[in-house]
């Protein structure tokens, strides 16, 4: 079954809808394939917002983090008014705990959104996070550069290696 998605050139394109309901429930085949249309889906209207954002959240389902979090941020600079891109790399810094970030972006789809329903899950999704940020959970901020930690453990473990094979 698929669905016929407008992208943001008026070009219509067809994306296979959802192939499940629960994410938990569907086969690393049947995902990696969904995947796979939506990568080419995107080759092929590369303007599309919709399709990046849909291709963002598959990429969630998979535990793919960075590459998620890249093609929401595709997403949402394709189209700053899209209020699904906004709203699900939102979500996506919520669920990695990085809560200033996600507040930050929750408010933008706040403002973003043009119904009552879509203003009721970003509302709601902005209470959770200043709920977290008020209980102290732990907020990470991703600004940091992990150049020079990645180098002195790779020098460590350099180390250990050439002390370990030393006779």
């Amino acid at each position: 079954m698929a669905q016929v998605l407008t992208t943001s050139s008026s070009l219509p394109s067809r994306v296979p809808a959802v192939p499940w309901r629960d994410p938990h429930t569907v086969s690393p085949d049947e995902l990696a394939k969904h995947i796979q249309r939506l990568e080419q889906a995107c080759l092929d209207y590369p303007q599309s917002a919709d399709l990046r954002t849909c291709l963002g959240m598959a990429y969630a389902v998979n535990y793919e983090v960075y590459r998620s979090m890249d093609t929401l941020e595709a997403a949402t600079s394709l189209d700053p008014q899209h209020f699904w891109a906004q709203m699900k790399l939102a979500e996506l810094q919520y669920r990695l705990r990085a809560l200033d970030r996600a507040e930050d972006d929750t408010v933008k789809a706040l403002n973003l959104a043009g119904n009552p329903w879509q203003f009721s899950v970003a509302r709601k999704q902005l209470q959770e996070i200043r709920r977290l940020k008020r209980e102290s959970i732990r907020n990470i901020t991703w600004s940091k550069p992990l150049a020079v930690p990645v180098a002195v453990f790779s020098l460590m473990m350099l180390l250990l290696f050439v002390t370990m094979t030393w006779k």
